[in-house]
């Protein structure tokens, strides 16, 4: 059972359509409860009446420290992939109502099996919003005999994790000139998307509350849904999907090797008591999953940071090499999120990290790379689809290192041309002095970090990496850590919420040319012309170029339809006039479906110039469409 509970002033919600066959009967109306304890749930694959009392026991605990005595019960199956059978969730929810209200709490409860509409006001104390899970007792306990005494094993947790909820941050605006203005008194005034990112950062409120759009989109548009045969946080991808992702995953690789970075490979898998990783598990923010295997207690690994820190241990090399730049396309880093924060291609426990380490002579050195590759960062997002006005970045630091290099920071702000959010710290824990990420701002006015570098003074000690200096003597090197592009799931996620932002501002959302699945749909007037546009097909996708042919039995105006729904930049209607003439009528996405008359020759050069210096894959499904499976209901 996942919880998501929001202690809230108020929430207001309608039933607006029944979604399964068992949904309850419930009246279309706005429904209102104020000052409400909120208890988002969904119902898991063999939770059981016990299980729910269990939460409701807890939940009034918590009432009973906020001296409030209201909650309302709200079905709510996006909050997890492992969903119990419908019939058996609604038992579970209604015990939980009926208990309850046994216990004298003033309960409500939304009805089951419906799309809602709603909107929520959440208070701002520390604890009005929780993420629970709760689990048979069966399968959340794992006692082990030591010396006759029973021992329930908990979960490993890195000190870095513990010190991050209890670090007291500080938290400023850079300004383009490098200044730092405490953030309440910075004027947001033409900076929505910032304030917007400074409120999510200060609250690190991660739990997710309702739907995101990209979701929907994934799912619809056959890139991508949950996998219920898996862990939450693993994703199937269907072939649109995972076309999209290996072409992002290539373009990164190559601007990669392009700035130096030799690419590796390494397990995904380490031992859990190995002396050096032991002791940076305990500096790394991150969750783990954990497995034993013969004597070793194993994790599998969060970033590339471990392999090619043990690889780069055993290398030779002097200062004349440096900066050296390893580079590794990480599929899969896994880290055991919490459950409530799991969602879409967003926030995973399985995810691809384009992961390139420099390592650096000292600090000076350490300052230019860094340079180096925030432009880098900054380039690829660029050609992946994203302009400065579609993501905020935050520098993270001590307030010593700030002081000792002012000139640095401002380099960086000026770079980037626009207030940037900071956070300060009086001491350092972690292992770095400086981080920044770049976050894409959501439709809920959530964010996500895509790209980041870190400037790291610790590992290389920890982990024996040595250069050998002007002297011939042994000398640390500085590590910088960065993902030019962050994790590629979430490159699609920023995309699909971009998508739908615009399509909310009136335009045709769309993803990047390049990156589209189908980039030139033909439709025929009648099947006597498909075997003319076979040959039209081959003739442009020998330019590189994806292309379809719609021969379903479908009406004109559906198939037209159609098309449009699975965003295909350039849709074609041939019949006798077109073939006779040899002019293409073109319906371009980008103009919102505006015609245009072109040759196959001024078709074929207009879509290669959009995608041209971009990887290219072949269309990732049969060419006609009758020979399609459909992935998603």
């Amino acid at each position: 059972m996942r919880i998501l509970q929001l202690h809230s002033n108020f929430i207001v919600f309608k039933p607006v359509k029944k979604e399964i066959a068992i949904a309850e009967e419930a009246e279309q109306i706005e429904n209102r409860v104020e000052e409400v304890v909120v208890l988002f749930t969904a119902i898991e694959e063999g939770d059981t009446t016990q299980v729910g009392r269990k939460a409701i026991d807890d939940v009034r605990a918590f009432l009973g420290r906020q001296k409030t005595n209201r909650i309302l019960i709200y079905p709510f199956a996006h909050l997890s992939s492992n969903l119990s059978q419908p019939s058996e969730a609604l038992k579970v929810i209604k015990d939980m109502e009926v208990y309850a209200k046994e216990k004298g709490i003033e309960t409500y409860r939304a009805p089951f099996g419906w799309n809602k509409e709603f909107t929520i006001s959440i208070k701002g104390h520390p604890l009005a919003e929780q993420a629970r899970s709760y689990a048979p007792v069966a399968t959340v306990q794992v006692e082990a005999q030591v010396e006759g005494v029973c021992k329930k094993e908990e979960e490993p947790v890195s000190a870095a994790l513990k010190a991050e909820d209890k670090m007291q941050s500080f938290w400023h605006v850079i300004l383009p000139d490098g200044s730092l203005v405490p953030v309440e008194d910075f004027k947001f005034k033409g900076h929505v998307n910032l304030q917007k990112f400074s409120q999510y950062e200060i609250k690190k409120a991660r739990a997710v509350t309702q739907m995101p759009p990209h979701v929907t989109l994934m799912k619809r548009l056959e890139i991508a849904d949950y996998e219920p045969g898996s862990d939450p946080g693993n994703i199937r991808w269907y072939p649109k999907g995972r076309m999209i992702k290996s072409l992002l995953e290539q373009y990164v690789s190559t601007k990669v090797a392009a700035y130096g970075g030799m690419e590796v490979e390494t397990p995904i898998m380490y031992d859990f008591n190995h002396p050096s990783l032991k002791s940076y598990l305990n500096r790394f923010p991150a969750r783990q999953y954990v497995l034993k295997s013969e004597d070793k207690e194993l994790f599998l690994r969060f970033a590339a940071c471990f392999g090619q820190f043990l690889m780069a241990h055993d290398a030779q090399f002097s200062y004349k090499q440096l900066p050296i730049k390893l580079y590794e396309l990480t599929r899969y880093s896994f880290r055991r999120e919490k459950s409530g924060e799991v969602v879409g291609l967003k926030r995973l426990r399985a995810f691809t990290m384009p992961d390139c380490h420099a390592f650096c002579a000292d600090l000076d050195q350490a300052k230019k790379e860094f340079m180096v590759r925030f432009n880098l960062c900054i380039d690829v997002l660029s050609n992946i689809g994203f302009t400065k006005d579609d993501y905020e970045i935050a520098m993270r630091f001590t307030r010593a290192f700030y002081d000792e290099h002012k000139d640095f920071i401002a380099e960086l702000a000026s770079t980037f041309g626009k207030p940037m959010l900071a956070e300060v710290w009086n001491e350092r824990f972690f292992y770095f002095v400086l981080k920044w990420d770049l976050n894409f701002v959501d439709n809920q006015d959530k964010a996500a970090a895509l790209s980041t570098d870190q400037i790291d003074v610790e590992n290389a000690q920890r982990y024996g990496i040595t250069y050998v200096d002007e002297k011939g003597e042994k000398q640390y090197p500085l590590i910088l850590h960065c993902s030019p592009s962050g994790a590629i799931e979430r490159d699609i996620y920023a995309l699909l919420e971009k998508a739908y932002r615009e399509q909310m501002a009136g335009k045709a959302p769309m993803l990047p040319i390049w990156l589209s699945p189908t980039q030139v749909r033909l439709i025929p007037i009648s099947d006597k012309f498909l075997d003319k546009l076979d040959e039209l097909a081959k003739q442009i996708s020998s330019h590189c170029i994806r292309v379809d042919i719609d021969d379903s039995a479908s009406t004109l105006q559906k198939k037209i339809r159609e098309a449009e729904q699975e965003w295909v930049p350039y849709i074609i209607v041939v019949g006798e006039k077109e073939i006779e003439s040899g002019m293409l009528s073109v319906r371009d996405r980008e103009l919102k479906g505006q015609q245009q008359n072109m040759t196959t020759e001024q078709l074929m050069a207009k879509v290669s110039e959009k995608i041209t210096g971009k990887p290219f894959k072949p269309l990732p499904l049969p060419m006609y469409l009758s020979k399609r499976p459909q992935f998603h209901g």
